[in-house]
Parts: structure tokens; sequence; C-alpha cells
């Protein structure tokens, strides 16, 4: 099959539920968004919600960050893990990663002997006091942990996580409570053994999932393939070759891109609609720095003529646009990007500045819809006011169009 970017985009955003933005209502369908893509991805940084709100907010109608976290922590319906980085995904696949918690556990339980020592300890604490934060059990020494030397409840408690004797029982903040796993998880789950076989298996089975977190992706290095144990290079193009051969992705070639392209068996009949002519409606929506969409920044500027990189962690004076920004996507273009500031105190969103792409010409059409997705921002976030404090006078339109 052949595609023209302008049908790869509308597969892509068709796929992620964003050609039709905030198109999906209700908790329901946060759940079935997430288990559409399998996983999406948490991160700590909350500058207009954390980045699984954003992800949501531009799919779901009036979404409040409530609904993620009834269904994390009361529904039990999903569960914070390792998949793509940390990750939030359904409770359903827990069989699926058996492989990842075995491997922390030997490479924490039976290879630090601090946290050996610690482990009697900490697990009777847990089960007399639980659910408990790291700061709740009082010792305070340090041991050698990821990038730095940290408290060694955490490190234990991040390493009973890690190989699955605990999960995340709820969160203040980034802050997270632990209580053990079997009193939240129903035995019918964790009874289950991995459904992957073989290594060949898991590497097919987590190479399919990506395409799927994404809609159509190719085989090249991108972030879309981090997280994926024990898979190189080769590894993943051997997968992509048996997949194919297992007629459970389809290979797509795309108008001016030289590198094939893949999508799951189960979107062939989406990308036969996309094919025949999609009709909607152009809307705006503002898309999240770690939103599935963007995994792939390479894929996404060849298909989109759209640069993106996430600027967090490029210093201030090599920042070409600011620090937390996010796409603006209009229809089946990306037109633009802003960088927010949530003031919950003030009840103020402030956007400290706007750029547009060189291609757009700003009609009323246009206004009317930017400042329509600004308003649904604005009602996720529970604020009354926004504030540019930019200079573009173009935007400033947008602004007065704001009830």
């Amino acid at each position: 099959m052949k595609l023209t970017k302008k049908q790869a985009r509308e597969f892509i955003l068709s796929h992620q539920k964003l050609i039709q933005p905030r198109s999906l209502s209700g908790r329901d369908a946060v759940y079935d968004f997430i288990k559409h893509v399998g996983c999406i991805q948490f991160d700590p940084l909350n500058m207009v919600g954390y980045n699984p709100f954003l992800v949501l907010q531009s799919r779901i109608k009036d979404f409040k960050g409530d609904d993620l976290y009834h269904l994390i922590y009361d529904d039990r319906k999903l569960l914070d893990g390792w998949d793509k980085c940390m990750s939030i995904y359904p409770v359903e696949d827990w069989p699926y990663f058996e492989r990842y918690r075995k491997e922390a556990y030997d490479r924490y339980a039976n290879n630090s002997e601090a946290i050996k020592e610690l482990l009697p300890q900490i697990r009777e604490d847990i089960h007399q006091h639980g659910p408990l934060s790291s700061k709740d059990i009082k010792i305070d020494y340090k041991i050698d942990w990821a990038w730095a030397p940290t408290r060694a409840p955490r490190a234990v408690l991040e390493s009973m996580f890690y190989w699955g004797e605990i999960l995340v029982h709820h969160k203040v903040g980034t802050r997270r409570f632990y209580d053990y796993v079997e009193k939240h998880i129903p035995q019918e789950i964790l009874g289950k053994s991995d459904p992957n076989q073989t290594l060949e298996d898991y590497l097919e089975w987590h190479v399919k999932r990506r395409i799927g977190a994404i809609g159509l992706l190719w085989d090249r290095a991108s972030d879309a393939w981090i997280g994926i144990h024990w898979m190189k290079t080769k590894e993943r193009r051997a997968a992509i070759e048996r997949l194919i051969n297992k007629k459970e992705i389809i290979p797509v070639s795309i108008e001016g891109i030289k590198y094939p392209c893949y999508i799951r068996q189960e979107e062939k009949d989406l990308l036969e609609k996309v094919m025949n002519g999609l009709t909607y409606e152009s809307k705006v929506s503002f898309i999240a720095p770690l939103d599935n969409m963007l995994w792939d920044r390479n894929l996404i500027e060849e298909l989109f003529n759209f640069e993106y990189r996430w600027e967090v962690y490029t210093p201030a004076a090599k920042r070409k646009y600011g620090y937390y920004v996010l796409p603006v996507l209009y229809g089946d273009r990306l037109i633009g990007r802003f960088e927010p500031r949530y003031y919950k105190e003030k009840g103020l969103l402030e956007i400290k500045n706007w750029w547009w792409e060189s291609v757009i010409a700003l009609d009323e059409a246009l206004i009317v819809e930017i400042a329509a997705s600004l308003e649904c921002l604005m009602a996720y976030l529970g604020v009354e006011e926004v504030k540019f404090i930019g200079k573009d006078k173009e935007f400033k339109k947008v602004i007065k169009k704001i009830k």
C-alpha cells in the first residue's frame, strides 16, 4: 500500500483520536483510549498538569485529572509501571511484563547487600502500617542508587516495585505510597503465566505494541523503541520481519519517504477508510510534549514538516523556543507551538509566548478554534483567566475571543 503524506497524517491522527479532538467522553473512554494505545507516558513535571493529563485532555471531552486517578487507584483498571519509561497501562497487561520483573529481582534482590539487609524490616513495616511512602520509614542513611545516592527506604521500595512485590497504592502529588500487589490486583491476573513463552515471542509482542502506541511507525532508531529490554537494531528488525510473515503487521510506503512504515493488522479497516477519503472539520488541540503521537519526532518532522524537540533539559541560553512548549494541531497540520504556565493559587493560565509556523494564515475560523481549545484547557485546569505576556500581535486576536 502506498500513502500520501496527508493520508499518513490522517491515519495517525485518526488512530490517536485526534482527527476530531475531544470527541470521546467519560471515565470509560479514558480507560478505552489507554488500552487502545497500550500505555501513556508519565512525567513528574507539572506545568499545566502532568503529561498523562495533557494527553487525555486533548482527546476526552471535559477531562479532569481525577478521572485518571480513580481508574488507577480506586477502580484498579490501570496501574503505574515501566513500559516506555514510567507509564500507565491496563492492569490486565501485568502478565506480559513478567520478564521485566524477573530481571529486576535478579538485579536488585540478588546483587545488593544493602537491599537484602533492609528487606525484612520494610516488608514488616508495609504489612503492619501500609500503604507507606519512603518518608514514613525512619531509616535515614543513604545507599548508591540509580544516578546518585538516595535514602535507603526509597531504594528498597523502588526495587520491590520494579520486581512486582508492591505497587503504587496512591499518590500525593508525585509522592508514591506502596502496598502489596496481591491486595489490589485480582488473582486471576496475578496467577497468569507470561503469555510470551520465548524471548522472540516477547519482542514481537512489544514491537507490535509500540507500533500500536503511535499507529504508524518505521524501523528506525527513535524514542518510540525506548524501554524494550533485550532489543537492539538487529533484534528489532528480525521481530518486524517475523510479524510481517505472520501477517500481524502491514508494511506501507509513503510518498517522499524512503523507509517503509508499518501498521497493525487490526488497523487495516481504518487505513482503508483514510485512503477512501475522510471528512472532518478542522479543530484545534494542544499536544503533550510526551504524547504518543510525538514519540518518533523524526517521523513527525517527515510527515508534518514540523520540528519538535522537548527543551526541558536544554540550557536556557540554547533553547530555540521555551522550557515547556506544546505543539498546536489544527486539522491534520501542526501549525505552531506555545509555552503555557498554570498558577493554581491565582486561577490563572499564563501564555508566555506563541510561535506560528510560517505557512499559517490566521483567518477568523482558526482564531475561533484556537480560542475554543484554550477555553477547554482552562476548564480542564479549573481557571477562569488567561493572560498572554508575549509580543505576537496576531495571537492577541485569539485572546480577545476567549469568553
